[in-house]
Formats: C-alpha cells, sequence, structure tokens
C-alpha cells in the first residue's frame, strides 16, 4: 500500500517568521531555541531542530473538519525551513524513536479508527490503516505529548 507524508506549507507560517517576540506574543505564538536534538520537531522539514535553531511554538488547527474530531494544538515550526518535507512509502526522521498515535479518518473527517505505533512498525500500521476502503487519511501524533506531527495519505 503506497503513502505520502507531507510536512506543512511554509507559506503559513511565514508571515510570522522574524517578527519581534513582543508582536509574536500578541498573536499567541512564542520564539524558542532548540535545547536538544530530539525534541524540537519542526512540522515543516519534519525533523528534530538542532541545538541553536530558532523555532516557533504556536497553536495549529491540523483538523479543520466541521465534525466532533476537529482539532488543535501545539507545534513547532522551524524559522529556517524551507519547502515541506514529502515522504513517500518512507517515515520521517520526527517519527523514528517516538511512539506515535494514528488516527484514521473517513473522507468526512469522522474518526473510523486507531492505532499505536511502537518498536518500528508505523509503516506497517499505516498500510494496516489504508487496507480499510474507509479510511481516506491518518493524522499522526506524538503519543506522548499529543501533538500533531503530519498527515498521511493515500499514494499513487
Amino acid at each position: 500500500m503506497s503513502f505520502i507524508i507531507t510536512g506543512l506549507e511554509r507559506a503559513k507560517f511565514a508571515p510570522l517568521f522574524g517578527l519581534p517576540d513582543e508582536e509574536l506574543k500578541q498573536r499567541g505564538v512564542i520564539r524558542k531555541t532548540a535545547t536538544s536534538k530530539p525534541g524540537f520537531p519542526c512540522r515543516i522539514t519534519l525533523e528534530d531542530a538542532d541545538p541553536g535553531e530558532s523555532l516557533l511554538l504556536l497553536n495549529y488547527e491540523s483538523h479543520k473538519a466541521a465534525t466532533p474530531y476537529r482539532s488543535s494544538y501545539a507545534i513547532y515550526v522551524r524559522e529556517s525551513a524551507a519547502d515541506a518535507a514529502h515522504f513517500e512509502n518512507a517515515l520521517p526522521p520526527v517519527f523514528i524513536g517516538r511512539p506515535i498515535a494514528l488516527r484514521h479518518f473517513n473522507a468526512g473527517g469522522h474518526l473510523v479508527g486507531a492505532s499505536l505505533a511502537l518498536n518500528g512498525d508505523a509503516i506497517d500500521k499505516i498500510e494496516t490503516a489504508f487496507s480499510d476502503d474507509n479510511v481516506a487519511y491518518i493524522h499522526a501524533h506524538n503519543a506522548a505529548h499529543g501533538c500533531f506531527a503530519a498527515e498521511i495519505r493515500r499514494g499513487a
């Protein structure tokens, strides 16, 4: 089963990059400096930032469906991020070594299943989810902190 994992589009966050801390604060955004790796997963590049890199911590609406499953939570984005990461039939670095909660949604945005990827079994869990024709897409979240990690779509 083919699948695609993509990072968030840089353009969504670009207007925030470089703003003074006070202006960010007025928008509910906090500038952070990565102090460890892993620990500061960028949702654009789908990699952990290196220590010393600047990131923005902000609330992001990851599931905009007009259903009870609408969701938003805190995420990090690197201010130096270029284009959104794109992975075909492979896992991004931010999935490696982390327990990943997979939420399976139908085309109407309703939850139709869920699974927990542990110990390197994320690809198997994704393929199993997509073996169900009712699953239109999957949202991956860091299981421990609950933050949105990436959206997973069926491949061609």
